[in-house]
């Protein structure tokens, strides 16, 4: 399917709308086009006329309180509704494109993600998408009507002088030939501007939000030096881009000023022999306006479709990313879990290219046990959690969840039943009692208050400025790690997901908070299914079981006791660990 075919799609909605706009519009460029009518009647057949000044004034004032009603009364109200419905038009297909566009993003993996930078996305859903309004208020709308001007234009100046009138549009060829020639050049420049732009949003996007490390290594000279670069290359190409619009114009404005010259001339000289009257020969060069100004419009509209056109590529082809993880026709809506795990001969990685991350994961987890992942970084322990919810689908093997294949769960049921807290959780801007309510959006008061003080944030969030109501900035900016931890951790209660996933869900925090969260953990995987990526190995001393990975491979299974008197991988890092812990408190 063509983009313009996959774009229609958004405007066969809204096809009475459009019909109307034209229709309304059709009405409001004809009211101009009795204007060198008007002209012509008071030249001839008043003020050249023989009839008495009395009388021609008594006609004057009778065709300008016609003339006043017509321009001022009726038109005023049709150049209201023409505005109104066009833009109302072009405001609802856009709403329903960058509504489809979230929709569709939010359904892309995390791979197309981890290959695109956000601020390139953000620039197709608003700046492409906003120039693909043209389409309709241009395409749909202005073209037909500046059509429909030239054409009545055309059969006014007919009817007055045909020989004229040839003269008049004798420079036609011209237009289509600049257009067909100039404009081929035009989109490819537009698309190229467009993705410049895109990649400095891109940029800029990705340093706002690193500020803080840009300040703390003083790299505001060196980062101005890297942004001027980008913004360099969007001025070379936004000013190849304005080259060629103004080489287009210069040219389409030498053929249009053209066009009076021979006017004047070949007219003039029809009056001078008296084959045309005067009135006659200035509402003719009156109407060169009423033709030549639709015609300007018509090749400024090229501009505008051509740009347009190479916005809504980009708007297409991000519509068009295939999505990674889809449900298979036989997933079925799992409304209840007890949480038994197996990982059955699972090999994993990020693509065909790439090394195996995970490499024949043979593992199976009894519903409540609490399960750790330990080894090195590196070694596979995150991968391996992130199959569980789909987040990425395996190449090899099968993970089943009480006995049931995740393929064959729909995605959305599959992850209602699975509660993540990560190391940093990403919190949105809005306040405390917004965050907590994504874990579940209905629930009522109570639950959310009760969820708060079960991961041990109702207290430092009734302290304060708003309580709960406190708007915490952007990614929760305005909190502290352990606080934003904390109402990560609430929201998971809320949602009350049968398993639990925690990676390095304390690894970054103060002895303090790590005790509240720990705390508030351990009340959260009562009577879950338990996943523990972790770094302290401390903190994963009462686990089931403990797994050790390395190289995508599990090299011991136990528990701590177990794996302690094995003496192997888990036993050294253990007390590697320890040893450190050890000589930092020796050296204070």
């Amino acid at each position: 399917m063509t983009s313009f075919k996959l774009y229609f799609k958004f405007v066969k909605p809204y096809w009475k709308l459009v019909l109307i706009t034209i229709l309304i519009g059709m009405v409001k460029f004809a009211i101009p086009l009795t204007l060198p009518l008007i002209m012509k009647y008071i030249i001839d057949d008043l003020l050249l006329s023989t009839i008495s000044i009395a009388e021609k004034t008594q006609k004057l004032i009778e065709v300008m309180i016609f003339a006043f009603v017509l321009f001022v009364i009726i038109r005023a109200p049709i150049e209201y509704l023409r505005q109104y419905f066009a833009q109302l038009t072009t405001s609802r297909i856009l709403y329903d494109l960058r509504n489809q566009l979230y929709a569709h993003i939010q359904k892309l993996s995390l791979r197309y993600y981890q290959n695109h930078r956000t601020g390139e996305i953000i620039s197709r859903m608003i700046n492409d998408a906003e120039q693909t309004k043209s389409i309709v208020e241009t395409g749909l709308m202005n073209v037909w009507l500046d059509l429909f001007t030239l054409t009545i234009a055309i059969a006014f100046m007919i009817h007055m002088d045909f020989g004229l009138t040839m003269v008049a549009i004798a420079v036609f060829p011209l237009y289509a030939f600049s257009v067909k020639t100039l404009y081929k050049k035009l989109r490819n420049l537009t698309k190229s501007r467009s993705q410049a732009l895109a990649e400095m949003q891109g940029y800029l996007h990705e340093k706002v939000n690193g500020i803080p490390v840009i300040k703390s290594f003083t790299l505001e000279d060196y980062e101005k030096e890297n942004f001027g670069f980008r913004n360099n290359k969007f001025l070379n190409r936004a000013l190849a881009l304005t080259k060629w619009n103004a080489i287009t114009n210069s040219i389409i404005n030498t053929i249009t000023d053209t066009a009076p010259l021979l006017v004047l001339a070949y007219g003039g000289y029809q009056v001078i022999h008296g084959n045309l009257t005067i009135g006659a020969f200035v509402a003719f060069y009156a109407y060169l306006d009423r033709l030549y100004s639709p015609l300007r419009r018509l090749v400024n509209s090229s501009t505008e479709l051509t740009q347009a056109s190479a916005s809504l590529d980009r708007v297409i082809e991000l519509m068009n990313e295939p999505y990674d993880i889809v449900d298979s026709p036989q997933a079925k809506i799992v409304h209840k879990i007890k949480g038994k795990i197996d990982f059955q001969d699972v090999s994993f990685r990020y693509d065909n290219t790439s090394d195996w991350v995970l490499n024949k994961i043979q593992l199976t987890i009894q519903p409540g046990e609490t399960i750790a992942f330990v080894g090195m970084s590196g070694g596979g322990k995150s991968s391996l959690i992130s199959l569980l919810p789909r987040f990425y689908d395996i190449q090899q093997g099968n993970i089943l969840l009480d006995d049931l294949n995740v393929k064959d769960m729909t995605i959305k049921s599959l992850r209602s039943h699975i509660g993540m807290v990560l190391q940093d959780n990403i919190l949105f801007s809005g306040t405390v009692r917004e965050n907590i309510l994504l874990g579940n959006p209905n629930a009522v008061e109570e639950e959310m208050i009760s969820a708060a003080k079960a991961a041990n944030a109702h207290d430092f969030i009734v302290n304060l400025p708003k309580g709960y109501e406190t708007e915490i900035g952007e990614r929760g900016m305005k909190l502290s790690g352990g606080q934003k931890q904390r109402v990560a951790i609430a929201r998971v209660f809320l949602k009350n997901p049968s398993i639990l996933v925690l990676d390095e869900a304390t690894s970054a925090l103060d002895l303090e908070s790590e005790h509240l969260i720990q705390e508030s953990l351990s009340k959260l995987a009562k009577n879950r299914t338990t996943l523990i990526v972790a770094h302290r190995l401390s903190t994963i001393t009462h686990a089931d079981q403990i797994v050790v990975i390395e190289n995508g491979e599990i090299k011991e299974i136990g528990t701590h006791d177990q794996l302690m008197k094995e003496a192997g991988a888990y036993f050294r890092l253990f007390n590697v660990q320890n040893l450190n812990s050890v000589e930092q408190l020796q050296s204070f």
